[in-house]
């Protein structure tokens, strides 16, 4: 059998699928799941990722006339946070590989008066569109575990990372707390899909995105690939007993 035989796959939730399909794939998702999101993430979470994401400003050390990449950003949470603090100065970039994802951001911010100091760009985390050394700051939150290449992915963060910029990764994790793992797993796979049935009609996506949590690197393999891509200092906050990791990595 000839290497053109054999194609090479990746997991889409604990499914194996073809590496060219995946992103394709997670883009049915969250087109899917777009108009719904910020309502079945206030569900899924009973509000805790508000405060999860709170910390994550709070400790960026962002500052007035700061360039702040926001990946995967969704609806914007974070941008429109970054935005207020940057100031008129400042730019921050709303980056998401999703354009529905994208456009209901771009709508939500431009209603709440955000503007002047922010872009809205479609790219792909794997190559982004990005001169070098171009931000102060790089976020990515709960959208690492959707890219099919994280490697490559962290590897075109470092690249636009100004040096002594930093990056933060938010990210569901493996749970820490001893019992925690059992009431998580009845949770995301009883519930989670349960809920998005009734509020999305969509049971199918929500099961994806408990999937792909399972199959997320864990805190110590995510850090040690953020070592590899080149960043320093690399570190991890728990939170929720292990629910949710915030990674920080710096360039030099």
């Amino acid at each position: 059998m000839s290497k053109q035989d054999v194609q090479e796959t990746t997991h889409f939730g604990y499914e194996q699928v073809p590496v060219t399909d995946k992103a394709s794939k997670v883009a049915d998702v969250f087109h899917s799941v777009a108009d719904k999101y910020d309502i079945m993430n206030d569900l899924m979470s009973a509000g805790v990722h508000r405060l999860w994401k709170r910390y994550t400003i709070e400790t960026s050390g962002a500052k007035k006339g700061d360039t702040i990449l926001d990946l995967a950003g969704g609806t914007g949470d974070l941008a429109a946070k970054f935005a207020r603090i940057v100031g008129p100065n400042g730019l921050v970039t709303l980056s998401d590989i999703n354009g529905s994802m994208l456009e209901n951001g771009r709508q939500r911010l431009t209603n709440m008066g955000i503007a002047g100091n922010i872009e809205y760009v479609q790219a792909n985390a794997e190559c982004l569109p990005f001169a070098d050394n171009k931000y102060d700051l790089i976020t990515i939150a709960f959208g690492l575990r959707n890219v099919t290449d994280k490697d490559a992915a962290l590897k075109s963060m470092y690249r636009v990372l100004k040096p002594g910029g930093k990056l933060m990764i938010l990210e569901f994790s493996k749970p820490v707390v001893p019992g925690l793992s059992t009431i998580y797993d009845q949770y995301s796979f009883k519930l989670l899909p349960l809920i998005g049935k009734v509020v999305a009609n969509d049971e199918d996506s929500y099961r994806y995105l408990a999937e792909s949590i399972r199959m997320h690197p864990d805190q110590e393999t995510l850090k040690g690939m953020m070592d590899e891509a080149g960043f320093e200092r690399t570190s991890y906050h728990n939170m929720t007993g292990g629910v949710v990791a915030l990674h920080t990595g710096y360039k030099f």
